[in-house]
């Protein structure tokens, strides 16, 4: 009996112990049917890998990714197709596919907070009535995996950097246009945080290395490392607005400032950050105490905050003290990515919050979701761990131009246009600090008519709020069906 025992143990090992591995190279196609503002949608999702070869044609990682492609279209040359990425850098691809453009989205509440049992549901604002989508996933995140050739694997540096980054995507990018065949479709790239310093480096290394010429180019909720990771007088003064945001969401600003609308108040804040602040900070430690107590004073009352906690960071108040301060009085912190988020800390003492109240709060909705609609829904099946974050560091930020590529890339492509969106209460990469961004690509002014800015009240992950899901997938179908030229010669 014991030795029938281990033989069925044994034969047990053998046949269903194997190594956990993803695909190289293959799809899964399922049909769908949904309905998009009240339109019936027939589409095709094609999920599965690609590999990324090295100039020796080895494959040296895979790429998961989604293909959503609606079947019921005349005329597939002139329909567009919109290449989505997330950021972080190391996040999957996971956030504007199952909350944001894609056919289903999370089960969620109208503000966007978690509600069980997690799931998702049909997205009737999605984009895929006007555009294919495809969601990439760059190498380890999502089930995108480095390879092993000859036994070893790659050297992790040829992925994990700004430019290193968008060359293998960009090339990667090529690979699927010609498998299926939409070299004649009008192209996009939306990419949202550090995806939107990725799609602003894309669209230059499509266009030149890989001559791929695009429509638009999209940044949500973007980060630029010019502002973020240098600092100085205009990094911090750009944060007052979103202070002034957040502070008129959680009802901490002046009574005469309160019963405005926020985009009443905004204005006059900005100004006061561009005019007063920045030069202020400017003097650093030699401006005058007449001006620094002035300057101290305004700045409360955008904020929310005391002058004395103002003066004690020296004008300079930086976004973690925020986070814990504004709300330090009722025993809350709010959240970093989405302010209006609240958090409780083990103490109302210190310098920033024990955690980020908004993050917590999503991963609750989007970890069990993915992992169940990849399953059940598009029938992708592996033992391979979907990684919400990958391991991506050390991540090399040298030689960032991205904001030059893009500009570079405009100049070059008559055609090619640019829409920013971000939310009012992001704190991490605020709302005011892209309009910075969008202002300094070019610094002629030639192109200024070519960029365009929603905002929307809500944080970094703005679709999250049922109101801006609308809205923002309204803006992408104008900016889509408003920059599809059929018909119409590039030039100036």
């Amino acid at each position: 009996m014991k030795t029938l025992f281990y033989t069925f143990f044994f034969i047990s090992i053998f046949c269903f112990a194997q190594k956990r591995t993803i695909p190289i190279d293959t799809l899964v196609i399922t049909n769908h049917t949904t309905t998009i503002k009240g339109k019936t949608i027939n589409y095709q999702a094609q999920t599965g890998t690609q590999p990324v070869w090295d100039e020796d044609g080895n494959p040296i990682a895979t790429l998961f990714h989604t293909y959503y492609k609606r079947t019921d279209v005349k005329n597939e040359s002139e329909r567009p197709i919109i290449f989505s990425f997330n950021g972080g850098p190391g996040s999957a691809s996971v956030w504007m596919h199952i909350a944001y453009t894609g056919p289903k989205i999370l089960r969620i509440d109208d503000e966007g907070y978690p509600v069980q049992p997690y799931g998702f549901k049909s997205n009737p604002n999605s984009i895929l009535d006007v555009a294919d989508i495809v969601f990439i996933n760059p190498v380890n995140t999502a089930y995108s995996r480095m390879l092993k050739v000859d036994g070893k694997y790659p050297d992790r540096k040829q992925f994990f950097g700004i430019n290193e980054d968008i060359k293998y995507l960009a090339e990667w990018m090529t690979t699927f246009v010609s498998r299926k065949q939409r070299w004649e479709s009008p192209k996009y790239i939306i990419g949202e945080s550090y995806g939107g310093t990725r799609v602003m480096g894309l669209s230059a290394a499509l266009q030149e290395n890989e001559r791929m010429y695009l429509n638009g180019v999209i940044m949500v909720s973007p980060a630029d490392y010019k502002v973020i990771s240098v600092g100085g007088p205009v990094s911090s003064a750009l944060n007052l607005p979103y202070y002034a945001a957040a502070a008129w969401f959680h009802k901490q600003l002046p009574s005469d400032l309160q019963q405005k609308d926020l985009t009443d108040v905004l204005p006059e804040v900005e100004d006061f950050t561009i005019s007063k602040l920045i030069p202020a900070l400017a003097k650093g430690g030699f401006i005058s105490n007449e001006e620094r107590n002035e300057i101290a004073a305004q700045m409360a009352r955008y904020s929310g905050l005391s002058e004395s906690s103002i003066l004690q960071n020296n004008l300079d108040v930086p976004t973690a003290f925020f986070w814990k301060d504004l709300l330090r009085h009722e025993g809350k912190t709010i959240g970093r990515l989405d302010s209006r988020y609240l958090g409780i800390d083990r103490k109302d003492s210190g310098t920033r919050p024990d955690y980020s109240a908004e993050l917590t709060s999503w991963e609750h909705s989007f970890t069990p979701a993915i992992n169940h609609y990849i399953r059940k829904e598009l029938k992708f099946v592996t033992d391979t761990k979907y990684n919400i974050f990958g391991v991506v560091r050390p991540w090399n930020n040298d030689n960032d131009n991205v904001r030059e590529d893009l500009r570079r890339a405009m100049a070059e492509n008559p055609y090619l246009k640019v829409l920013i969106q971000s939310g009012y209460y992001d704190g991490a990469t605020n709302y005011f600090n892209a309009k910075y961004t969008m202002w300094q690509v070019d610094p002629s002014g030639k192109l200024k008519d070519r960029f365009y800015f929603e905002g929307y009240r809500s944080g970094h992950m703005m679709y999250l709020r049922n109101e801006d899901l609308i809205k923002a997938n309204e803006d992408l179908r104008i900016f889509i069906q408003n920059t599809s030229y059929i018909g119409t010669s590039a030039k100036y």
